[in-house]
C-alpha cells in the first residue's frame, strides 16, 4: 500500500527498505514497525488527499503518513517533497489540498489564496520543529564549542584554519590542527539555508553581512545539493564543516552554540524552548499561527538554530469533503502521539501543550462552504 502513496524517488526506497526491513523484524518505525503510536479512537476518512513541499519534513511526513494509514486502510495520503517554495506555489495553484512549507505564506501569497480558498484565507499551522545541527568532521576532535561570529566567520571564509584563535579560545582542553576550514553549504535553494542565514543574520552581529536567503550568498568552498549531500560531503573529508538538519546528523559530530555566555547541545528539548518563547507574527489573522523566531534569545536552556514547518491549510475549502479529510489527517499529525512519532524517528521537538493546543483550535475551525 505504502509505495503507491508516495511520488519521489525517496518514497520508492522507503517502499523497498518496508519490504526488507520487515522481513528482517527491524524496530525502526518507518521501515516496518507497526507500532507507530496513534491516538485511542483515532478518527478515519474513506478516499485521499494530497500535498506537497518542504523535504525538510520528508521523513516525518512518511511516518506521519505510515502511521495514520495503518489505522486507516481506506484513507490514502499523497505527499511529494519537491521543496517548500513548489508547494505554497501548488497550493496557491489549487493542485494540492494543503501544503507543507519552512517558511508561512507572506502577503502577497495570501492574497492569491484566497482564490483557491473559496474566497477565506489560508492559514499557517505549524506542526514541526527540527534543530538545524552545525556538523563537522575533524580528526581528533570529538567536539566543539563555537560562538556564533564564531560560526558566521568560518562560513563567511574569514576564519580558514581550526587552530584559529577565535576557535582555539572556546575550546581550550581540544588540540586543534593546523588544518584548513571547508564549509560545505548547499547548493540548491533551501528553507534550511533560509532559516540558517536567518540566524546568522540575527545571532552574529556584523560578523554575518548578509541578508537571510534560501540560496547560499556567497560563492561556495564546496556545495552538495540537500541535506544528505551536505551531511555526505562532511563526512568524506577532514576539516569539513556544515549545517543539516538534525535527521540527517546521526552518528556526525555537532557543535555546542554559544548562547549568552553558555554553549548549548542540540537537542529536541532545547530547540523547542526557542519556539515556546518566540511570538506569533504581528500580522497573523485569529487563526494563522506563524511564528516570529527569536533567534537572539539568550537563555542556556535554548539551541537556537531551528526549523519549523508549516502546514498550510484553507480556512474554508469549497469542497466539504476535502476539508474533513484534512482536518482528520492533521488532527493526528498534530496529536501527541504523532508529534511523539516523528520525534522518535526525526529528533524533532513536539510541539508544546501550548502551542499544540493553539494549533488544534485552527484545524477545528477548518470548514467547507457555508
Amino acid at each position: 500500500m505504502l509505495s503507491a502513496l508516495y511520488r519521489t524517488p525517496a518514497a520508492v526506497a522507503l517502499a523497498a527498505a518496508v519490504a526488507l526491513s520487515s522481513a528482517c523484524g527491524s524496530d525502526n518505525a518507518v521501515r516496518g514497525d507497526s507500532t507507530i503510536p496513534v491516538p485511542e479512537g483515532l478518527e478515519c476518512f474513506d478516499g485521499n488527499i494530497s500535498a506537497s513541499g518542504s523535504s525538510a519534513q520528508e521523513n516525518a511526513m512518511q511516518t506521519w503518513i505510515a502511521g495514520y494509514q495503518r489505522a486507516c486502510e481506506k484513507g490514502d495520503i499523497y505527499y511529494d517533497a519537491i521543496g517548500s517554495g513548489g508547494g505554497r506555489n501548488q497550493f496557491v495553484d489549487g493542485a494540492v489540498d494543503f501544503a507543507g512549507s519552512d517558511a508561512p505564506l507572506d502577503s502577497e501569497e495570501h492574497r492569491f489564496a484566497a482564490e483557491r480558498c473559496n474566497g477565506s484565507e489560508a492559514i499557517n499551522l505549524p506542526a514541526y520543529v527540527i534543530p538545524i545541527a552545525v556538523v563537522v568532521n575533524v580528526a581528533g576532535v570529538d567536539s566543539l564549542n563555537l560562538r556564533p561570529e564564531t560560526i558566521a566567520r568560518i562560513f563567511n571564509g574569514e576564519i580558514t584554519n581550526w587552530n584559529d584563535p577565535a576557535i582555539a579560545e572556546t575550546n581550550p582542553d581540544v588540540d586543534l590542527p593546523d588544518r584548513r576550514i571547508t564549509p560545505v553549504t548547499r547548493s540548491d535553494e533551501s528553507g534550511t539555508t533560509e532559516n540558517f542565514t536567518a540566524y546568522l543574520d540575527a545571532a552574529a552581529g556584523d560578523a554575518w553581512p548578509h541578508e537571510p536567503d534560501g540560496q547560499w550568498p556567497t560563492p561556495p568552498a564546496e556545495a552538495a545539493q540537500g541535506n544528505s549531500g551536505v551531511a555526505e560531503a562532511v563526512k568524506g573529508g577532514d576539516g569539513m564543516i556544515g549545517y543539516v538538519e538534525a535527521s540527517h546528523a546521526e552518528a556526525m559530530s555537532t557543535v555546542r552554540v554559544g548562547v549568552g555566555d553558555e554553549f548549548v547541545e542540540m537537542t529536541p528539548e532545547a530547540a523547542a524552548e526557542v519556539v515556546a518563547a518566540s511570538p506569533e507574527r504581528e500580522e497573523n489573522s485569529e487563526y494563522d499561527l506563524a511564528l516570529e523566531l527569536d533567534y537572539r534569545i539568550t537563555d542556556a536552556a535554548t539551541y537556537p538554530i531551528v526549523l519549523i514547518t508549516y502546514e498550510i491549510t484553507c480556512l474554508e475549502y469549497d469542497d466539504p469533503d476535502t476539508a474533513e479529510r484534512v482536518k482528520t489527517f492533521l488532527n493526528y499529525l498534530v496529536s501527541e502521539e504523532g508529534q511523539q512519532a516523528a520525534s522518535d524517528e526525526t529528533g524533532s521537538a513536539p510541539l508544546s501543550d501550548d502551542l499544540r493546543g493553539r494549533v488544534q483550535e485552527s484545524i477545528d475551525a477548518v470548514h467547507g462552504p457555508k
